[in-house]
C-alpha cells in the first residue's frame, strides 16, 4: 500500500527548495524517494537544488505521483 502525499503549493515549495534545497526537504514533501540523494550531496553542491527551483517555479516539477502542485 502507498502512501499519498497531500497536496503541495507551488509557492510553499518554491519558499522550501530557495531555503531548504540542499537537504532535499522539498522533495520528501513532494513524495520523491530520492531525496536522501540530496541529503548526502548537498544538493548536488547546489546545482540540483537549483534546477529543481527552476522547474518547480515554471511548473515542470510535479508531485512524485505526478499529481501538479497546487497553485
Amino acid at each position: 500500500m502507498t502512501e499519498e502525499k497531500q497536496l503541495q503549493s507551488k509557492t510553499t515549495m518554491i519558499i522550501i527548495c530557495l531555503f531548504l534545497g540542499g537537504w532535499g526537504i522539498h522533495r520528501l514533501m513532494m513524495g520523491y524517494k530520492n531525496w536522501w540523494v540530496m541529503l548526502i550531496t548537498g544538493g548536488g553542491c547546489g546545482i540540483w537544488a537549483l534546477i529543481d527551483l527552476v522547474n518547480i517555479a515554471t511548473g515542470k516539477m510535479n508531485m512524485a505521483d505526478g499529481r501538479p502542485l497546487d497553485k
